[in-house]
């Protein structure tokens, strides 16, 4: 029996998301499996996580504790991580109002922007404020939810933020402005003239902020963390998200948390509740325990910025322009003195000829701006970034 392919049901579904395709990551990461090729483009650790951690695991698994957890989180991990962020940023959140486990920070970003953006406010869609180069789960959820991102563009060698173009870009349909710092993928962060900026911005206007600080403790050269949380006209409006996978090299275990004030977070969790009810139950009862002792985070910029330092002392003979980075566990490089290619193809290339994987930044871009910057993840082995900065170099 023949069957003409044209009728077939579905063949009329259309996208939601006509522009979206494989990401980027997804790419590299397969051609650097394909090719042998050391992966620095995906932002993984490519080392494991604490054995105590493991412990911690096996011992709550062997306890019985394999049942779903409560939709916001088990109790005890919710006020750890109350515990921890008082003691951190002198702050207060409720454990039972205020904080929510999900399942990973992209999770908590998509219920962040849908309990905010509509289809329909106003004169219109809402607007969201998008700085890009942006993490590419933004501009997605954004669509899906109705609304229309507004792009703020970055540029090199600072990738700092023009405030005033930011005021230019403020509608009365401006419902979100989207934050992330430290920044990836260009390691920026943000000053507290920032926040202070920002505030000035909001602080009259119906306009929430979601702030994506997944990677809060990697900073370096003793620059440190300005949360939204931190400034009191920016906390009161802010879904703050946060990664324990970031930051404690568990990206596999997928458990991110929102820490946003009562109103927010009630209509967060509307929105969490429908996407994966809860988190993986005896992680988090590990993870509560794990944060009672401080050292455990409080060691990354310095166990990061020796990484760092190594990737990058390893390219100083080379002709890649560098910038160090200001925090995340990215570096990113311009090769402009080297070849006039696009960035997407020398990513490519190097994949296929040196064996060293890399993310090409203008894919970050909403314009594809292509500023000839390749971006490495140095979360690495020793060995291992020693190998592509020396493969690197003969370039």
């Amino acid at each position: 029996m023949n069957i003409d392919k044209s009728k077939r049901a579905g063949n009329g579904l259309g996208s939601k998301l006509p522009n979206v395709g494989t990401t980027i990551f997804t790419v590299m990461s397969k051609l650097a499996t394909e090719t042998d090729a050391i992966n620095l483009s995906q932002g993984f650790p490519g080392f494991d996580c604490s054995p105590e951690l493991v412990s911690l695991v096996e011992h709550y698994l062997r306890k019985g504790f394999n049942q779903y957890a409560p939709m916001v989180g088990v109790p005890a991990l919710r006020e750890a991580l109350a515990r921890k962020t008082f003691d951190q940023y002198n702050v207060a959140y409720d454990p039972d109002t205020e904080i929510t486990i999900t399942s990973g920070a992209t999770e908590a970003i998509f219920a962040a922007i849908t309990a905010v953006v509509r289809p329909d406010h106003k004169a219109g869609p809402d607007e969201v404020i998008v700085f890009e180069p942006a993490y590419d789960s933004y501009v997605p959820a954004i669509e899906l939810n109705g609304g229309v991102p507004v792009y703020v563009t970055l540029t090199p060698p600072d990738y700092a933020i023009d405030w005033q173009v930011v005021r230019n870009k403020i509608t009365d349909r401006t419902r979100l402005i989207l934050v992330n710092t430290p920044h990836n993928p260009t390691g920026h962060v943000w000053t507290n003239d920032d926040l202070d900026q920002l505030a000035a911005i909001v602080h009259d206007r119906d306009i929430w902020i979601v702030s994506d600080e997944v990677y809060e403790h990697i900073l370096f050269d003793g620059r440190e963390h300005h949360s939204l949380m931190t400034h009191p006209v920016l906390q009161e409006r802010t879904f703050v998200i946060g990664s324990f996978g970031k930051t404690f090299h568990i990206t596999g275990w997928k458990i991110g948390y929102c820490l946003a004030p009562k109103e927010l977070s009630v209509e967060f969790r509307k929105i969490h509740q429908y996407l994966t009810f809860s988190t993986v139950t005896p992680m988090q009862y590990a993870l509560a325990d794990y944060l009672k002792e401080p050292e455990h985070y409080r060691q990354l910029p310095d166990f990061y910025q020796r990484k760092r330092d190594l990737f990058l002392d390893g390219l100083r003979g080379s002709r890649f322009t560098i910038e160090p980075t200001e925090g995340s566990f990215f570096q990113t490089v311009s090769y402009a003195a080297i070849t006039d290619e696009p960035d997407y193809d020398l990513a490519v290339r190097l994949t296929k000829e040196i064996g060293v994987a890399s993310i090409p930044v203008s894919v970050f871009y909403n314009q594809k701006n292509d500023y000839k910057i390749l971006r490495f993840c140095f979360a690495k082995d020793d060995a291992i970034l020693a190998e592509a900065a020396e493969r690197l170099s003969k370039l």
